[in-house]
């Protein structure tokens, strides 16, 4: 088992590793004035960093290898740190994109390197209570820029706080390497397959299990997205409220996590992905009842909860369903699907949106909700086979 003293290291790295992802659209108004970009240019920042982040989820198992899931940690949150803080220094867009390479290449290493590290060696009540602080540093980034636009300073001295953050985080982290160094940890480390894509989809399940993780992935970043817009437009609740309930939304993702923690104490993470699914389905058929606005606010924080178990179950149960020596590289590959379904949906249901109407929401949703509870069930089917047969 891994040691206290490691454990909140891990802890404050995941914090850290949410802290930038939430701020670039609380910062963009203000950014695209002083930066002369165009409007949408915050989409492609976003894009950059997300193709950025699966290619290093993609190369972690080979990245581990080499230096380990300790040091890979220290050299991705300094990464990241590099990056936020050229973002700060940022005098027009061109070098804006360039930073969102390195703060892409980070925080993809880190997240697949760490997932993994946990699922193998730690209770699995804290995979969900690391994702709970995840979403607490998602809270956190945007707080510290409010705070600094609010004492009259610019977006910039936002992302240099934050970037100094990250840049103490980094420091302890290279402060306590050896930590990490047990023997039996790092044996296996060097011991893990560095597979390719093709060999990860050619396991057991494989397929079934990465689509499922690029639906859940697709769901929430759609309902985050655009749930607070479907409330104010299709439902007629005016914008503070509608906003509300978007935040509420990302809150029961977070408190739900916390939640989870204790009920992964009872049961299987099959069980607890289950859960999350039928919650979040439950959701989306409360957000299609027009009999009452509010109702459809309660089912966005319905979907917010139904979400909570998703994520970091399916991520605990990866050495189960693929082996332990196969688990760094399946997780690298789960991130590249997650980060294509984060992506790429919600700018696809925008489209269709922008076609036929925001009401569209909870049908798209509970769509992809039902296609990855069919395509769950068959990854647990094949893997829970392979199982009896050996």
């Amino acid at each position: 088992m891994v040691s206290t003293a490691l454990l909140m290291m891990i802890y404050l790295s995941f914090i850290s590793l949410g802290l930038p992802d939430s701020m670039l659209g609380s910062a963009w108004p203000a950014m695209n004035v002083s930066l002369n970009a165009p409007l949408w240019g915050a989409g492609l920042v976003q894009m950059l960093i997300s193709f950025c982040t699966i290619i290093s989820s993609l190369n972690s198992a080979k990245l581990i290898r080499r230096f380990g899931t300790g040091k890979l940690t220290a050299i991705s949150v300094a990464t990241t740190a590099l990056a936020l803080l050229g973002f700060s220094l940022a005098k027009n867009y061109a070098f804006l994109l360039l930073m969102a390479v390195p703060l892409g290449l980070g925080a993809g290493a880190v997240d697949a390197g760490l997932n993994n590290y946990v699922a193998l060696h730690c209770e699995v009540k804290h995979m969900s209570w690391l994702h709970c602080f995840w979403g607490v540093g998602t809270i956190i980034g945007p707080m510290i820029l409010s705070a600094v636009l609010h004492v009259g300073g610019s977006w910039a001295t936002g992302y240099r706080a934050v970037g100094l953050i990250q840049c103490a985080v980094s420091a302890l982290l290279f402060a306590t390497l050896g930590m990490w160094k047990r023997g039996n940890i790092q044996q296996e480390e060097h011991g893990a397959k560095a597979l390719s894509v093709w060999e990860v989809l050619s396991l057991p399940g494989a397929k079934a299990g990465m689509v499922t993780f690029l639906c859940y992935c697709a769901v929430e970043s759609t309902l985050g997205l655009w749930g607070a817009t479907y409330i104010s437009q299709v439902r007629g609740v005016d914008e503070a409220t509608a906003a509300s309930f978007g935040a509420m939304f990302y809150i029961g993702v977070t408190v739900g996590r916390a939640i989870s923690g204790f009920m992964a104490m009872k049961l299987l993470p099959k069980q607890m992905v289950r859960v999350g699914q039928a919650l979040l389905a439950l959701g989306c058929i409360f957000m299609m009842i027009p009999a009452g606005s509010t109702l459809s606010g309660i089912g966005l924080v319905v979907c917010g909860l139904g979400c909570a178990p998703i994520y970091p179950n399916i991520i605990q149960d990866t050495p189960v369903n693929y082996g332990t020596e196969n688990s760094q590289a399946a997780i690298g590959v789960q991130m590249a699907f997650a980060y294509v379904g984060s992506t790429f949906l919600p700018s696809i249901f925008g489209a269709l949106a922008g076609v036929d109407g925001y009401g569209l929401l909870p049908y798209f949703a509970i769509s992809i909700c039902v296609l990855m509870t069919v395509l769950f069930g068959i990854q647990k089917k094949i893997v829970e086979t392979k199982v009896k047969t050996n």
